[in-house]
């Protein structure tokens, strides 16, 4: 076995094949690969010896100067926040728990936005319906906190949730077995998600299924789970979904010490997320998915198993949205099918788009700027909600095309523009 038919360093095995010279008729005068200097005109933004030699090249690094910055404020903002939750009611720095319990949403709904950039801005995989993944993770939360109620509820039956004894379920279904132990639903939140996502991915990928109708399937898949999610007979609560939730590991739901806590495991989320996130995009596996994005075609040519980089992000996009949900429902106390619906995931990817894809910080802005916004004009003036976040996303797109997290580089760039010019000048 020769160099070139082994894996390149960084990448997973199964993503790479054996490459010989070989012409594809639907490339064109593309010139075979392996042949020493040639590199061929390509759009991937690397030259494709790059792809098909041994990747000399120096890699990004993992915590870069954003990264830090970000993963910095990151740390500090939550620190500060959980600090405050805890004083004390008659300190003036003391947050209201309400406070604390909506930062957090804010926070998992960054992870889910996180999650979709990591496809769509480096991958090219534009998912309108990575709702369904936060909403599975939702509903194996919900259903260890619904088992937590016990003889709590309103029915006092302690092996049976509310709703079950309501429409007359006699015993529990087989798949709320094992839902009461904490460990056992943590792995479940993982599983769940990421195996949804290789069942419905893999075939996908593999029958190159891209672009809009990628977009159109997610998009419907999601609003299948959402009127499914809806019949009683599903056995997860109906419209009326999973709710009047009393405590998490014996600790009471509405206590400081847990809403901050929450708060905390939110925040470690994101941060954590975000670096693994870094990691992969910073790694020659991240320049396979940058090749993809930009010329999936001629990645195939020279030899990558596109379909197995796609699943894998996919799934491991899915893992971290199904996170995100799991986090959210004890901070929000109700998990319902609207968590499936449509507009919801198209909302989310907007907050990509308005923060800037490509960048993953920017997915975060974008999730925290539009969601506080939501929150102010709901409440404010919630005729003029959906007026205002489409006139924002059209005023960003055709303004700021690289997002609120391009603003720094727009004016570094004109600033410099500007110096070169009145240099130039004198």
């Amino acid at each position: 076995m020769t160099e070139r038919d082994m894996p390149a360093a960084g990448v997973p095995a199964g993503v790479r094949r054996n490459v010989e010279p070989q012409m594809h008729e639907a490339e064109g005068p593309c010139m075979p690969a392996g042949i020493p200097g040639a590199v061929p005109p390509t759009d991937l933004g690397i030259p494709l010896t790059d792809l098909t030699g041994p990747l000399e090249a120096t890699p990004e690094r993992v915590l870069n100067r954003s990264a830090v910055v970000f993963l910095g404020c990151l740390a500090a903002c939550a620190f500060g926040v959980a600090v405050c939750g805890l004083l004390p009611a008659v300190y003036p720095l003391h947050l209201d728990a309400y406070v604390v319990s909506l930062l957090g949403k804010y926070l998992c709904f960054a992870l889910l936005a996180l999650s979709i950039d990591l496809i769509w801005g480096y991958l090219g995989i534009l998912s309108l319906g990575h709702g369904a993944f936060f909403g599975l993770g939702a509903y194996v939360a919900g259903m260890h906190l619904m088992r937590e109620i016990g003889g709590r509820g309103v029915y006092g039956n302690p092996a049976l949730p509310d709703f079950m004894v309501f429409l007359n379920w006699k015993s529990l279904p087989w798949y709320w077995q094992g839902s009461d132990n904490f460990l056992f639903t943590c792995l479940l939140v993982i599983l769940v998600p990421g195996l949804a996502a290789y069942v419905f991915g893999r075939p996908a990928f593999r029958s190159r299924v891209s672009g809009v109708y990628f977009s159109i399937i997610t998009q419907a898949v999601t609003f299948a789970l959402m009127l499914a999610f809806f019949r009683n007979e599903m056995g997860f609560g109906g419209n009326n979904g999973l709710t009047d939730f009393k405590s998490l590991l014996g600790v009471n739901l509405q206590s400081k010490y847990m809403i901050t806590g929450l708060f905390c495991a939110s925040a470690l989320a994101l941060g954590t997320g975000y670096i693994l996130c870094r990691v992969i995009v910073a790694s020659r596996l991240g320049r396979v998915f940058v090749a993809v994005r930009d010329a999936e075609s001629r990645t195939r040519f020279i030899g990558y198993r596109v379909e197995n980089v796609k699943s894998a992000a996919f799934v491991f996009s899915a893992v971290l949205a199904g996170l995100a949900g799991a986090l959210y429902v004890p901070q929000v106390g109700i998990v319902n099918p609207g968590v499936f619906a449509p507009l919801f995931s198209v909302e989310m990817v907007v907050c990509v788009a308005l923060g800037g894809r490509g960048r993953l910080y920017g997915a975060v802005i974008g999730a925290l700027a539009v969601n506080i916004a939501k929150t102010f004009f709901t409440t404010a003036l919630p005729d003029v909600w959906l007026f205002f976040l489409g006139a924002l996303f059209v005023v960003v797109t055709l303004v700021l095309p690289d997002g609120l997290a391009g603003i720094p580089d727009r004016l570094r760039g004109s600033l410099t523009a500007l110096k070169a010019k009145s240099g130039a000048g004198a």
